[in-house]
């Protein structure tokens, strides 16, 4: 069984030296590269043959997660229509380790008449990839992981790293933000963090407990049980928030009086509360909460209004 784990420590470490060369062959060229990216009025039209093929399908999602818009096309496909695809917009990057790739020098052919700029990542330096393009990234691999140097490895490893440094680059030159990224994953956690607001989950409506600072705490004591948000807002007429009544405050009501029910709400009501505001990010609704100590936030507009409710629950629930 140890014979595994030396094994995969060699190949780790080649694999890890080859992503290491590349530093030192970061230049000019790789400046270019990321300006002809960063400035395209287009997309970003990813290349590759093979295991490239498949390393340029990650490339690209990358690259489109990330502030660039991009795509892959199988450069096979790319000379049976798919060419279609590339305006003269866009700007196309072909990785091929060894640089004679057929396909893509036809697609790099195809495309350069229409004025698309192209950048090529090869091991060759002199290859005719190389020659094709208009920035050429030479990768530097001593050697394969695989120790038959037939199916690559260290070249893979190398490629993939190389573009996603570039695409970092591009995307932070771009100020390419948090939020941007969220938009573009809204599905995931950091979406869900980022872009959904108070107003998003804030009880509203009829559910809202609410009474006026006549009314007895017994009416009060009612609204906090049939709308179950632990608590109910005393408002004025114009429905403004002038204070709120909690479980908290019942508790501390009937330990100084027990004869406290039939008090009005005005009488026994928090006037020192914390709202917010409904487009306040739902995140920060909940860091305000936790500092506080406290499960729900009366929502008002900037009239002093109460549109809703935030309880701790529906953040919890949500997963923000």
């Amino acid at each position: 069984m140890n014979s595994y784990i030396e094994q995969a420590r060699k190949v780790l470490e080649i694999e890890a030296l080859a992503v290491k060369e590349q530093i030192s062959g970061l230049g000019e060229e790789f400046n270019r590269a990321c300006e002809i990216i960063r400035h395209c009025k287009g997309h970003l039209v990813v290349t590759g043959l093979g295991k490239s093929g498949h390393i340029g399908a990650k490339i690209a999602a990358t690259f489109a997660s990330t502030g660039t818009p991009s795509f892959f096309v199988h450069p096979t496909e790319a000379g049976h229509g798919d060419i279609g695809m590339i305006t003269a917009d866009d700007c196309v990057l072909g990785l091929s380790y060894s640089g004679g790739a057929r396909e893509i020098l036809t697609m790099f052919n195809v495309v350069k008449k229409m004025g698309v700029r192209t950048i090529a990542v090869t091991g060759g330096e002199n290859s005719p990839m190389a020659k094709a393009c208009d920035v050429h990234l030479h990768l530097k691999i001593e050697k394969e992981a695989c120790p038959l140097q037939l199916a690559p490895t260290s070249s893979s490893t190398a490629t993939l790293a190389l573009c996603d440094a570039m695409a970092i680059a591009v995307m932070i030159e771009k100020g390419f933000t948090e939020k941007d990224f969220a938009r573009s994953h809204p599905f995931g956690r950091l979406g869900k963090r980022l872009l959904t607001s108070v107003a998003d989950l804030m009880v509203k409506g009829a559910d809202i407990p609410m009474v006026q600072p006549e009314e007895i705490l017994q009416q009060a004591i009612f609204q906090i049980t049939d709308k179950r948000l632990g608590m109910t807002t005393i408002v004025d007429e114009n429905q403004r928030l002038i204070g709120i009544y909690t479980d908290g405050d019942l508790r501390r009501s009937i330990k100084n009086s027990v004869d406290c029910l039939s008090q009005p709400i005005s009488a026994v009501m928090n006037r020192n509360y914390t709202t917010v505001k409904q487009d306040l990010q739902a995140t920060q609704a909940l860091s305000l909460m936790q500092n506080k100590k406290i499960t729900s936030l009366p929502v008002i507009d900037d009239a002093g209004k109460v549109v809703g409710i935030l309880h701790l629950h529906s953040l919890l629930e949500y997963g923000i």
